[in-house]
Order: structure tokens, then C-alpha cells, then sequence
């Protein structure tokens, strides 16, 4: 190992581009950021710009620079645009055949295996709005006990309760058990959700206890080769919740950006040696499925702050990648996620203000080689020093 550090930070569902088959997914048109920053007049991110985010695409609000760190767009090898896969890809993993998803009610065995495994019956059991349903069905739910079952386009079944009904602890341990019986056959979800909740009929909010339980990914990761070589690998966010915990040697909370911005600060000024792979989920959870390009927009002007701390303390050992894993285009028919390419921005020593486009496995190859020096026999090539 050398003494080398690197940060991966994806900026959930900043889509940059429908991706050629995003007509298969309903997604023709889609391009998040654009649509973001014409929605809102202009995108105002200073240090994303200098580092070469308008030389990506073109933005409203954010010119080309002449000399941009390396940059360019990612695409998946696989099916899928969800948190999962979009992960999963940036670290090597590539899945051949899409996982189950559910365009209507949920199938009566499914809804049967969910039932026996929770111990109690449950309300919805169909593709609905997050908050929807927790305004729709909260009040049944709190005169029943059952709590409210639900999907999207994407392939994840997500189980809402009032803390009042279920605390926290057994809404996970419900959903962990749910996990476990769906590791295998047609129903074996990518993910499924813990979404606690709490609050009055008509005034109903999401705590902050959401978990995912995610399926294990199919082959090795990137994440797995840099601990078998003795990397210390570290997990902030969603992004330590969608790989086995043994792919990381420590972990840090990140329920809100604030918490995970938090977190990279301590990371970024403490951090010896090793990987830390971060998502900052706001951009998605709280205003892309909400259709709220203003929201979106403030909380990227808030990573854009991030980074402008991270620089300064950022040297010749250090790879900074910034990268995202799929898209949630504000001006989309749907609220669901949206098939796009991703933004790469990536800077470290001998870059030089090249284009880079290729799969998202290229930012695990390209972490693996700054860390050890060595080419690694998973998908994806290296850009440092393509």
C-alpha cells in the first residue's frame, strides 16, 4: 500500500444525460443538472464550475473553464437506475439481467411472504409516493397496526411506520428479517427500506431512521480488493449501507448532507491513508423525487462550499472523484429515478484538464490504482494515467 488517500463522493441523482435506452425506462429527454439550472435560472457552484462542471455540459450559469480538472460523463454496463446499481458500478460490480420491479399491485404471494415474515398484515402494497402514502395511509395505519408497503420503478420494497406503532428498532429488525427472506428467487429485491416515521394525521414527517437493507452484490468489489490489500476503507452515508459491512473497516452516519459534509470535514483533515466513499443524498431523497429544483440547487451550492474547505487540504497523494449514480430529473413525468449518464470530476496529481467518458467501473479501477499502484482483474479501466 502506498501512502495515498482518496474520496469518492456521489452527488445522488445529479444526472447529467438520458442514457441511449432511457426511452426503455420511460426517460426520454432526461438531464437532471440541466434541467435543474434552468429551472432555477442559472446554477451558482464557484468551485464545481472551476473545477470544470460546465465543461461537462452546458449549464446555464456555469461557463467552461479553460483549464478543468479531468472530466467528463459515465455510463452503466448493466440495468438499473437506482442507488444499487449506480454503486455497485462505480466499484466494479455489473449485474447482466434487471432485478424484479413491480409496475402495479404487488403479487399476492409477495404480499404473503411479507405479511408471514413481519408478523402482521400491511397497508398499500403497491408503486406510491413516499410521502403519499404516509399522508394516504397513516391514519389506517395507525388505527390498524399494519404498516404501509410500497415500491417504485426501482427494484425495492419500502416499509413505512409511525414510531408510535413500530419503534425504530423493530421497523429494522422487521425489515432486516424481510431482507432475509428475499436473498433469493423472484422476489429478491435489490433493496428493502425501513422508513420511520412520525407526526399527526395531516402533518406526518420521516424521522431520520431510514435504513437499507441491500441485497449483496453478485461479484467482488473494488471495496473488497482494497481490504484484502490492507486499505483502510471508509463508508459515509447511503454509500456504506448498499455493500456487506465487511467492505469497510469503519463507517460514518450520514442521514442528512449536513451529517455526511460533517463527516468528509473530520475525514479530510484526519484521514492518514486509504478510501472514503460518501454519498450525500439530499439532492435525491429530499428535493429530486420532491421535484424541487430550487432545493436541489441549495443543496449543491452547499457541497460546492464543502469543497471549497476540501481543496486547500487536498495534495499530491490525494484522488478527489465527484461523480453521481443516476438521475431524478425535476421536470420528468415521474417522480421515480431517471436513466442518465453521471458528471465525472476528478482531480489529482498529473490529471491535466483531459476528458475522460467511459463506465462508471472507471472510478473504482482508477481509486484502486492510486491506492496501490496496481491494475486489478474487475470491469473498468483507469484514467490516472490513461
Amino acid at each position: 500500500m502506498r501512502g495515498r488517500r482518496a474520496f469518492v463522493i456521489v452527488v445522488d441523482a445529479c444526472g447529467v444525460g438520458a442514457l441511449p435506452d432511457a426511452s426503455d425506462y420511460g426517460d426520454s429527454g432526461a438531464n437532471t443538472l440541466l434541467h435543474v439550472a434552468q429551472l432555477v435560472g442559472g446554477l451558482r457552484l464557484p468551485v464545481l464550475g472551476s473545477l470544470g462542471l460546465g465543461n461537462i455540459l452546458a449549464l446555464p450559469g456555469v461557463p467552461a473553464v479553460a483549464a478543468p480538472a479531468l472530466h467528463g460523463r459515465l455510463h452503466p454496463l448493466g440495468p438499473g437506475k437506482d442507488s444499487t446499481s449506480g454503486h455497485w458500478e462505480l466499484m466494479g460490480v455489473t449485474v447482466t439481467a434487471p432485478p424484479p420491479t413491480y409496475a402495479g399491485a404487488l403479487p399476492a404471494d409477495l404480499v404473503s411472504l411479507i405479511e408471514e415474515s413481519i408478523g402482521r398484515g400491511v397497508l398499500c402494497a403497491r408503486p406510491y409516493d413516499g410521502l403519499d402514502a404516509i399522508d394516504h395511509f397513516g391514519a389506517e395505519h395507525l388505527a390498524t397496526g399494519r404498516p404501509i408497503l410500497y415500491t417504485s420503478q426501482d427494484s425495492v420494497l419500502q416499509l413505512a411506520a409511525h414510531t408510535a406503532v413500530m419503534g425504530e428498532a423493530e421497523l429494522h429488525s422487521a425489515c432486516a428479517g424481510l431482507r432475509d427472506a428475499l436473498r433469493s428467487g423472484p422476489h429478491a429485491v435489490w433493496r428493502v427500506i425501513a422508513r420511520p416515521f412520525a407526526g399527526t394525521p395531516g402533518a406526518f414527517e420521516r424521522t431520520l431512521g431510514r435504513r437499507d437493507f441491500t441485497l449483496a452484490p453478485p461479484s467482488r468489489s473494488y471495496l473488497d480488493l482494497l481490504r484484502a490489500a490492507g486499505a483502510a476503507v471508509h463508508g459515509v452515508g447511503k454509500a456504506a449501507s448498499l455493500f456487506p459491512p465487511e467492505a469497510f473497516s469503519a463507517t460514518h452516519p450520514g442521514a442528512t448532507n449536513a451529517e455526511a459534509l460533517a463527516a468528509l470535514d473530520a475525514l479530510v483533515a484526519e484521514l492518514e491513508a486509504g478510501l472514503v466513499f460518501a454519498n450525500l443524498i439530499e439532492t435525491d431523497q429530499r428535493y429530486g423525487h420532491r421535484h424541487d429544483a430550487a432545493g436541489f440547487h441549495e443543496a449543491l451550492q452547499l457541497i460546492d462550499a464543502a469543497l471549497g474547505r476540501w481543496l486547500p487540504g487536498l495534495g499530491e497523494d490525494d484522488l478527489l472523484v465527484i461523480s453521481a449514480d443516476h438521475g431524478c430529473d425535476p421536470a420528468a413525468a415521474h417522480t421515480d429515478h431517471t436513466r442518465e449518464y453521471a458528471p465525472l470530476l476528478a482531480r489529482f496529481a498529473g490529471a491535466g484538464s483531459r476528458r475522460h467518458d467511459g463506465p462508471l467501473a472507471d472510478v473504482g479501477a482508477s481509486v484502486f490504482e492510486w491506492l496501490t499502484g496496481e491494475r486489478a482483474a474487475l470491469v473498468g479501466g483507469s484514467f490516472i494515467d490513461a
